[in-house]
């Protein structure tokens, strides 16, 4: 009976509050923010067109004008913004040429590395402004040697063909795109000795796989002609200011002798290619015959490894230039907690048009901007400061985002609540989510909350659930786009969000607005979809009086992947037991924060018990806040000091796969290869730095001194 007492005074209080302030409570906005979505899709469509309407690679003026648009949407929904700008370092192609010649008496031939326009493409017009494909950041130089195929060229491709009998020394490879990052894949052919690379796109990946396949714009599938341009930077940020931001007025700049000495920046010359011209270089390889999974579609040539007799001439040339860069700033400032910041970010900077990648996420951001605005005409105000953010010069290598990062590492460390990427909003369908663990759960809650795009009798989460069984959420360890300074630099709580995952005609001239209003999105509703998911998990993150982390979901994450190294090293003489007692001291310190919060908002419907206690609630929310940080060591990762992170970073050998204990992972990979004490002992070292992180995580979550 008491109870029902006591909730009968808690309820009647709240109205009362409602009644006499004339204020919502905040889950009141959040609802209407999910309604303000019905009629979004039209606006968010124009938004993308007018995005898409030319090319807009990072450092153009075509770029400029796309950062105008997002400054002055930002401005017109009453967001304060600004431009921050930075002075880097980029390439553009100058001079390129490849030329194949076969065995006599067939003549050579002399590609034209074009991608064809299309049959009534609405981008004719400015398609003279799309850039010569190319390789940002390759090696410039002419090298003619033999040609041998290396599959994806992985490290494990090569020693496939090793075991073949096949010596690639001195070769020009063929490798497709896929499974790893473009830059590995150079760097990795050079480490085999080949002196050039080629990329092509193969049709078994993203043609629909022969057999009658039509392609864009009849279908999804990348035309033959399409090419998959992109970085070959194996770094993050500028080149020229490793560790530091390239600001306008002049900063300190390596010489490119000391960008090459860094390791980061390819060393031989590659260029990609269309599959026609990949399949056509095929067909002029001999000697041993692929194995079946290296094999291409029903419709291709059969593959062999070479090398030749085909022999490749490949000439490069590239001109390097110090660009501005502009990012759109917006800031929401909070009323309670102005010195807090819930931070969301996307890319704008594109290859060529840029439709799927990035302009859906630019569109959905400012679609977010605008249902803020209606929020703030109905009375909203932001307990925390939230900063939009959209970058430039992600393409080249996450270069806007970790120069911003590099310029306020310390008010970001001590600030930042958590970051919140969109880079490809949509794709297609199905919903994919990746994040730090603490924010698992609260992805889970919003998508329960977020009408499917494709199915309005369900939820993302019904939908979510029923594709991949099980609500799968990936993590933020690989260097695929903007939220890696802050993760695995500075360690803030982040969270990446899309709709699909890969699409055909990704880094080519076909990501158009016409392939998105075809196929990626015809309704524009999986964009009006992310830009509720997105906006909703900020709302939460900005307006909860207790931040919505739960670091069991971490604990989980930690213990599941030291078992799994555990039976990686079970005939090793490794010791295990620091990884293992760190990790039972975070169970405890999650616990022990879980039942704070517990106590603290059964103690809230008391009003002046909440008010006895202020500072006890900030203390909280700075102990779920900061509990990243300490996962991160000043010294980085061995060789990669500027991947602090000990727990998430891309794995040495792919920069889109995510490692848990990469540095681990790396010293393991070593002493597997050397079996030597020393590289065993620094195994032992790694674990013990890892051990020491996630302690430190724990005296923070616990919040007292030892």
């Amino acid at each position: 009976m008491a109870g029902g007492i006591i909730t009968v005074i808690i309820t009647i209080t709240t109205t009362l509050s409602f009644f006499l302030t004339s204020q919502p409570p905040k889950s009141y906005y959040h609802s209407l923010y999910i309604s303000s979505s019905l009629s979004s899709n039209q606006s968010i469509s124009n938004h993308l067109y007018i995005l898409t309407r030319r090319p807009h690679l990072a450092g153009t003026e075509a770029n400029a004008e796309a950062a105008s648009h997002v400054l002055s949407t930002l401005i017109t929904n009453h967001i304060k913004s600004h431009l921050s700008e930075y002075a880097v370092s980029l390439t553009y192609p100058n001079t390129r040429s490849l030329t194949l010649t076969h065995p006599p008496p067939k003549p050579p031939t002399t590609f034209s590395l074009q991608q064809v326009v299309y049959k009534d493409d609405p981008y004719a017009d400015v398609a003279d402004q799309v850039e010569p494909t190319f390789h940002a950041y390759a090696k410039s130089g002419t090298v003619t040697a033999p040609v041998a195929y290396v599959n994806y060229g992985r490290v494990e491709d090569y020693t496939t063909v090793e075991k073949s009998g096949v010596n690639i020394s001195g070769c020009i490879v063929l490798a497709r795109y896929g499974e790893i990052y473009r830059g590995d894949i150079v760097e990795n052919a050079y480490a085999a000795g080949a002196v050039g690379v080629l990329i092509y796109t193969d049709r078994k990946d993203y043609g629909g796989g022969g057999g009658g396949t039509k392609w864009f714009p009849d279908e999804k599938w990348m035309p033959p002609s399409g090419v998959q341009v992109g970085s070959v930077f194996n770094g993050v940020g500028d080149p020229t200011t490793p560790g530091w931001a390239s600001s306008m007025e002049g900063c300190e700049r390596l010489s490119e002798e000391e960008v090459e000495r860094g390791g980061d920046v390819p060393l031989i010359p590659s260029l990609p290619i269309s599959g026609a011209d990949g399949e056509e270089i095929l067909r002029a390889i001999g000697g041993v015959v692929a194995d079946e999974g290296w094999q291409g579609d029903q419709d291709a040539p059969v593959y062999r490894i070479g090398p030749g007799p085909g022999v490749i001439e490949l000439s490069y040339k590239a001109k390097q230039v110090i660009s501005t860069i502009q990012n759109v700033i917006g800031i929401i400032e909070g009323v309670e907690e102005p010195d807090r910041f819930v931070i969301l970010g996307n890319h704008r900077d594109a290859w060529t048009f840029g439709a799927a990648d990035p302009n859906s996420g630019t569109a959905a951001l400012l679609e977010v901007a605008e249902r803020f605005e209606k929020l703030r005409k109905e009375g909203w105000k932001s307990r925390r400061t939230i900063i939009f953010c959209n970058w430039d010069a992600e393409e080249y290598g996450l270069i806007g985002s970790t120069e911003w990062v590099e310029e306020n590492r310390e008010i970001l460390s001590a600030k930042a609540v958590a970051y919140l990427n969109v880079d490809v909003a949509v794709a297609g369908a199905g919903f994919h989510a990746s994040a730090t663990p603490q924010l698992d759960q609260l992805i889970i809650e919003v998508t329960k909350q977020v009408q499917d795009p494709d199915n309005s009798s369900q939820t993302v989460h019904d939908s979510w659930v029923k594709t991949t069984k099980y609500t799968k959420i990936g993590r933020l360890g690989g260097g695929g786009s903007d939220y890696a300074a802050f993760v695995q630099h500075i360690g803030v709580p982040s969270t990446d969000i899309s709709f699909g995952n890969g699409y055909p005609v990704y880094h080519s001239m076909y990501d158009d607005f016409v392939w998105m209003s075809k196929f990626g999105d015809p309704m524009f509703q999986r964009h009006v979809a992310a830009a509720s998911i997105w906006g909703l998990v900020a709302l939460k993150l900005a307006d909860e009086e207790i931040l919505p982390f739960n670091y069991s979901s971490y604990v989980n994450e930690l213990q599941k992947s030291a078992k799994d190294l555990d039976a990686e090293l079970s005939d090793k003489n490794i010791n295990l037991i620091p990884l293992f007692k760190s990790i039972e001291k975070m169970k405890t310190a999650a616990e022990w924060i879980n039942k704070e919060i517990k106590e603290m908002r059964e103690k809230k419907g008391w009003a002046f018990m909440w008010k006895n206690q202020p500072w006890k609630l900030r203390e909280i929310n700075d102990r779920l806040m900061m509990a990243e940080r300490a996962l991160t060591d000043r010294d980085g990762l061995p060789g990669r000091p500027w991947n602090k992170h000990l727990i998430y970073a891309p794995s040495k050998h792919n920069d889109y796969g995510s490692k848990c204990f990469p540095g681990i992972d790396d010293a393991v990979k070593n002493a597997n290869k050397f079996e030597t004490k020393d590289s065993w002992r620094s195994v032992q070292h790694e674990i013990w730095r890892v051990a020491r992180v996630i302690t430190q995580a724990s005296l923070v979550l616990h919040g007292e001194l030892t």
